[in-house]
């Protein structure tokens, strides 16, 4: 994967949070001066202007879309006061957070998109190991993308860590990535970033639970930064799939589980993919 694509994923991981370029830097694994000069050749954004563009985006949309103050909205774009936020905002879009909540939509604003990563390639894909599971019950933070608009699923990550671990029912300390079909749809998909459960009685607000059947799947090992992921699936639906003679379960589509062999602060380390398969 390359320094702007971990940069770019650290971003999107950590937006809500303080970070400054030193962390950036770090994560990418560039020196500061060279991160800013090859981050701005390749994006065409700066990186302060970039993680700017894309917290007040988030702001912008949650001002229409949500009930929170104006102020519970700037602290969450990590800003320190109502006055810091509207100058930024203002400085942003050309309009204040307060006329942007009464017009009730942003079709007028340039919100900042996330830049799409592009994944490494990779040379071999190893041989998997196949599992039965029984069935199982997921509880999380669910979201639709469209195919290739998935530059978005780190922010779902970034919400959904500040519950893991203190989900009630939730069984082991693996994270969950799950993919779903949307039925009559062929542009969109499901993604939920979730943990395995064993009741749905007690949960936090917002989530939802999917069931999935108990079935065989063959189990795939990415190792490196995980948004170079779509490159091993690539090769698993493209090249191992279609040789392998098995053919891929109806649901869900695949999972990623992450275990302790995976740092969610950085990003890198082992990911495994899980797919549905039947003779």
């Amino acid at each position: 994967m390359s320094a702007i694509g971990r940069a770019i994923w650290f971003i999107e991981s950590h937006s809500a949070s303080d970070i400054s370029l030193d962390d950036i830097s770090d994560a990418a694994g560039l020196s500061r001066y060279h991160l800013s000069r090859v981050f701005g050749l390749v994006t065409g954004h700066s990186i302060s202007g970039y993680l700017r563009g894309r917290r007040l985006s988030a702001a912008a949309l949650a001002l229409i879309g949500s009930s929170s103050s104006i102020l519970e909205v700037a602290l969450g774009a990590s800003y320190g006061s109502h006055e810091a936020f509207t100058r930024a905002f203002r400085d942003q879009f050309g309009i204040t957070p307060d006329a942007a909540r009464k017009q009730g939509h942003v079709r007028n604003l340039a919100l900042v998109e996330p830049i799409k990563m592009d994944p490494a390639r990779l040379n071999e894909l190893e041989e998997p190991r196949f599992e039965t599971l029984p069935p199982m019950l997921f509880a999380g933070l669910q979201e639709a993308y469209g195919y290739g608009g998935n530059a978005a699923i780190p922010s779902l990550w970034q919400k959904f860590n500040s519950y893991f671990g203190n989900i009630s029912g939730q069984r082991g300390n693996a994270a969950y990535g799950i993919c779903t079909h949307i039925q009559g749809e062929t542009e969109t998909f499901r993604y939920m970033a979730g943990a395995e459960v064993t009741d749905a009685s007690d949960l936090p607000e917002g989530f939802t639970t999917l069931k999935v059947p108990g079935q065989r799947y063959a189990v795939f090992t990415h190792r490196g930064h995980v948004s170079a992921i779509a490159a091993t699936m690539h090769h698993i639906f493209g090249t191992w799939l279609p040789a392998s003679g098995l053919q891929h379960a109806e649901m869900p589509d695949m999972f990623e589980r992450y275990d302790e062999r995976f740092d969610p602060h950085t990003g890198m380390g082992i990911t495994e993919i899980w797919i549905p398969v039947k003779e």
